[in-house]
């Protein structure tokens, strides 16, 4: 609905009054009022912000049209422009990702490939135990820089798993062969190296294949601009894509091809940079199988573990429940009892405060024991070693203790060490009739494992699948994936071995 002014003006006759294209006159013959709802004679006047929006016509159907909009037909050809358009810049920084990873493979692949077969060579002279680990290093970082950079273009994943490597602590060389030690020892690191001959040779092509679409029309146009005389006057023949440009016609038709691969390049140059990102993915990824055996190791140790810790509990619970806070309880009671004795018999009065003293000190004794079998004090303070050897003094059968650990492992891996050695122990004391027992803890430097081993000259048949305690062990190492191996033939002795996989974090050393 408009709103304005209207004012007054001229009066016009039927033949001056405007003809719409469709609708004839603009007012109907036959009253004042015509199409615009204003009486003959007069006109409106908008304000200067214009006219009021208008309601919607119907869209009109002409025969003999389609595709019609606004009454004029839709040009099939702009939109195929705009959608090129659209889609181009897209294709050209995709072919522009290739040639970047082609000059990757030509140039940073092959110097580190040969940097790295000549530090492994020097490695029995002893000069690549210290170069290997910084050219492998090299190598793993621009690994996995090429994995980020092809899940970040195409979204193609190339996962892989590592071992952590130790840290840089003691002497220069001591650290180098550690380091060195555990570059050679990883998987990933022989799957990079490989790749790094792969990228030369396969991933060169696949690379350069998906910069072809910006190269081809710079050098197609190039050659019908005339550079193909330049060449001629050389003695050399060029050729275009197996077509050998000879003369103008052939050079134009070299810029035709050019061209067309221009036009091409929205449909080809994604395609082939995700190309050659699977196939680099496929080599530096390890095989689904190991992944799958990984996951399913995972969930079974995250099962055992949530096993473990509700066991823990419940145990906490029963031994607050049957030992401190029973003994807690009958102290109070005791203490009423003197209350009231206190003036009527203080002889008696005073045995029950002995009691109850007595009491207390059991109830502090059982909390101390509950405490340590949470976390020793020992073990945060002491460390391993000290926290092994405090536990083989109570227990009830000679223990011979030998500890050699450059460092101290994380808190939780120190942990599950020690309950570990414990219950191997204490399996050890109740079921195996043996008289002695040998205790050995080392720190396997190339292995980076901690190695466990509790030994007994008792009856032997130990058996961890038989439900024994040492399934709790291999539950409880498994959660770090730990590994438990148990020599028990009949008649003799028992060995156990166990191992934790970790890193050593200072250069403290137990002595035995």
């Amino acid at each position: 609905m408009s709103t304005g002014v209207r004012t007054r003006s001229p009066p016009r006759s039927p033949a001056s009054a405007p003809v719409h294209p469709r609708r004839g006159p603009t007012r109907a013959p036959g009253g004042p009022w015509g199409d615009t709802g204003t009486p003959a004679g007069w006109c409106r006047v908008h304000p200067p912000g214009g006219p009021g929006p208008r309601a919607p016509r119907a869209r009109r159907r002409e025969t003999g049209h389609t595709g019609v909009r606004g009454g004029r037909p839709r040009d099939p050809g702009i939109h195929v422009v705009t959608k090129f358009s659209a889609a181009l810049p897209a294709a050209l920084a995709a072919a522009g990702r290739g040639l970047l990873l082609a000059g990757a493979a030509l140039l940073v692949s092959t110097s580190l490939l040969m940097l790295t077969l000549l530090s492994l060579g020097l490695i029995p002279l002893g000069i690549g135990v210290v170069t290997t680990p910084a050219v492998l290093g090299a190598v793993v970082s621009y690994a996995d820089r090429r994995r980020e950079a092809g899940r970040a273009w195409t979204g193609v994943p190339a996962p892989t798993v590592r071992r952590p490597l130790p840290p840089e602590e003691g002497g220069f060389l001591g650290a180098r062969a550690r380091r060195c030690g555990q570059l050679l020892s990883d998987p990933a690191t022989w799957r990079d190296v490989l790749w790094l001959w792969f990228d030369m040779v396969v991933g060169f092509t696949t690379a350069i294949l998906a910069g072809l679409p910006l190269i081809l029309p710079v050098v197609g146009v190039a050659l019908a601009a005339g550079l193909w005389r330049v060449v001629e006057r050389t003695g050399e023949t060029v050729t275009f894509l197996f077509l050998p440009v000879t003369g103008q016609p052939s050079a134009l038709l070299a810029g035709a091809l050019g061209l067309a691969f221009l036009a091409a390049a929205p449909l080809i140059a994604q395609p082939l940079l995700r190309l050659h990102v699977r196939v680099s993915a496929a080599v530096l990824s390890p095989p689904k199988a190991v992944l799958a055996r990984r996951v399913q190791r995972l969930e079974e140790t995250r099962g055992d573990a949530v096993d473990v810790s509700a066991a823990e509990l419940r145990r906490i619970e029963r031994d607050l429940h049957d030992g401190a806070q029973a003994r807690l309880v009958a102290m109070g009671m005791s203490l009423g009892t003197v209350e009231a004795l206190l003036e009527k018999d203080p002889e008696q009065a005073r045995r029950l405060l002995a009691a109850a003293r007595q009491s207390s000190a059991e109830a502090l004794t059982e909390l101390r024991d509950l405490v340590r079998g949470i976390h020793p004090p020992v073990l945060a303070e002491r460390g391993l070693g000290d926290a092994l050897r405090a536990l083989a003094l109570r227990l009830p059968l000679p223990v011979d203790v030998a500890v050699e650990l450059p460092g101290r492992a994380a808190a939780p891996v120190e942990s599950a060490a020690y309950f570990a050695v414990s219950e191997a122990l204490t399996n050890a004391v109740k079921h195996s009739g043996a008289d002695h027992l040998w205790l050995d803890v080392r720190y396997d430097g190339p292995a980076r494992a901690l190695r466990m081993t509790v030994t007994d000259n008792g009856r032997g048949g130990a058996d961890p699948a038989a439900g024994s305690g040492l399934s709790g062990v291999e539950r409880r190492l498994g959660t770090f994936d730990g590994v438990l191996a148990v020599s028990s033939p009949a008649g003799g002795p028992t060995m156990v071995t166990m191992e934790l996989p970790c890193v050593l974090s200072s250069q403290k050393t137990s002595s035995s």
